[in-house]
């Protein structure tokens, strides 16, 4: 599975399509299919039968997913940012873990 430049709670500007410019938070994340569901953005209408919860049937709406590549982070000013990853060392027991950054303002976005 490829690694993605973007996270669940992540706030991100959606950059193509047909809900270019919208901002939302990213809801869920579908690593093998490298697409993501942002709040808000890419709803459409589902009709659905009746049943016991919907007794005459209802029009619900529902934010579809879009792909990863259509999506850019925010970072501390709202401006959509690159994402890259450094190592971080701990001093205490010398391990490093990864943390993604803002290429515009250098801080963690994790």
């Amino acid at each position: 599975m490829n690694k993605l430049h973007v996270k669940e709670g992540d706030r991100v500007r959606v950059t193509a399509g047909n809900s270019k410019g919208e901002e939302g938070k990213i809801l869920k994340v579908f690593r093998k299919k490298e697409r993501v569901i942002v709040e808000g953005v890419n709803v459409r209408v589902r009709h659905v039968k009746p049943n016991q919860t919907h007794r005459q049937g209802a029009r619900l709406e529902q934010e579809q997913p879009i792909h990863v590549s259509n999506v850019m982070p925010l970072d501390s000013d709202g401006e959509p940012t690159r994402v890259g990853r450094k190592r971080i060392e701990n001093p205490d027991t010398g391990k490093g873990q990864w943390v993604r950054y803002a290429k515009t303002t250098g801080e963690e976005l994790d």
